[in-house]
């Protein structure tokens, strides 16, 4: 009798070694890779500005701290920026990750939850009605607002059912996210001199934000780094349906409770912080995903450092062209992110985790 090789139903077939090991060798190469930019990058922040200094000056200024140019530049100016960069860039990269996981989307981003237009909506009324001019004002008012509108949406697409799907989710945030971005605009046009001040807030910048307002924030954006961490394994289970999951083992509901808890600290963190930039959370994860493959435990780990990589890299390119002043975050990324959004619609492979 013919013997049967099909595969059981839920199992895949290994793959043979070599291909284990060109994605072993893929993977050491790209981490690596992202490691030896970041730190280049690094150094290249400290450096360049709207008053560039030589290598010598910076590596002299790191380790001599006193009043002389050089070293006011790199400590006062130079460092805060670059630690926010770092920080925030780790935070919108992760929280891509999670929220393309949780609603196996890949073309999916932060601000589908509504994260970003709670912060906007939060930051609006909290300048029109408790007169906010300054980022230390921003930033819980921008946290709450994206933690509320994160639960909202998830109060949203759990009602009636008891369970929550990621196709019901992202229509809840979208919809919410329409809703809050047209009070916020309606409130800014009746009285366009009140809500000034956050203008420049919203268009993503890591040069307003202090080391102080950071180290405030800190502790949610490292417990939610943690949470994404922890749920690595389980992510790959969620990526590959609902009921193959379950069968896995894999505590669905759970999962997807904490993988939303950790996007909101997160990206809610993040935009408060620098009042968003656009695209990271979306191309890094999927550019990540080309070279790791699909296994969710590297792709949250590279998006961390690759994340990181972007922000700074436009932060640099947007001091540089725009001497002696700069062009914001936010602004480079969307300009590289249309582009890129667009490849990616394209790409055949683009629907597929």
């Amino acid at each position: 009798m013919p013997v049967d090789t099909q595969v059981p139903a839920g199992q895949k077939m290994a793959a043979p070694p070599s291909a284990r090991q060109a994605l072993t060798r893929r993977r050491t190469l790209g981490l690596f890779t992202l490691l030896a930019a970041l730190g280049l990058l690094l150094l290249t922040s400290l450096a360049h500005g709207s008053n560039s200094l030589s290598y010598s000056q910076v590596w002299t200024g790191l380790w001599v701290r006193d009043t002389t140019e050089a070293s006011l530049i790199v400590w006062e100016l130079r460092i805060p920026r670059t630690v926010v960069g770092v920080i925030v860039g780790a935070c919108f990269g992760v929280a891509g990750a999670l929220i393309q996981a949780l609603t196996r989307n890949p073309l999916a981003d932060p601000g589908i939850l509504g994260v970003n237009a709670g912060a906007g909506f939060a930051v609006t009324l909290g300048v029109g009605f408790f007169g906010l001019t300054g980022i230390t004002g921003y930033i819980w008012f921008a946290f709450l607002g994206a933690a509320a509108a994160t639960l909202l949406v998830y109060v949203i697409g759990s009602a009636g059912r008891g369970i929550i799907s990621p196709v019901t989710l992202v229509l809840a945030g979208v919809a919410l996210g329409a809703v809050l971005n047209g009070f916020s605009t309606f409130l800014t046009l009746i009285d366009p001199d009140t809500f000034r001040s956050i203008r420049n807030w919203g268009l993503g910048s890591i040069a307003r934000t202090d080391l102080a307002d950071t180290l405030s924030v800190l502790p949610l954006l490292l417990t939610g780094l943690a949470i994404a961490v922890c749920l690595s394994g389980s992510l790959n289970s969620v990526t590959l349906g609902d009921d193959l999951a379950a069968s896995l083992g894999t505590k669905i509901m759970r999962t997807r409770v904490l993988g939303i808890i950790a996007v909101t600290l997160l990206a809610g963190g993040a935009t408060a912080l620098t009042g968003g930039i656009a695209f990271v959370g979306l191309m890094v994860p999927h550019i990540v995903r080309w070279f790791v493959g699909p296994d969710q435990r590297w792709i949250i780990l590279c998006s961390a450092l690759a994340a990181p990589v972007l922000v700074l890299a436009a932060d640099i390119l947007g001091r540089v062209i725009a001497r002696p002043g700069e062009v914001e975050v936010g602004i480079l990324t969307a300009i590289v992110g249309a582009p890129v959004l667009i490849a990616l619609v394209r790409h055949r492979k683009a629907s597929g985790l």
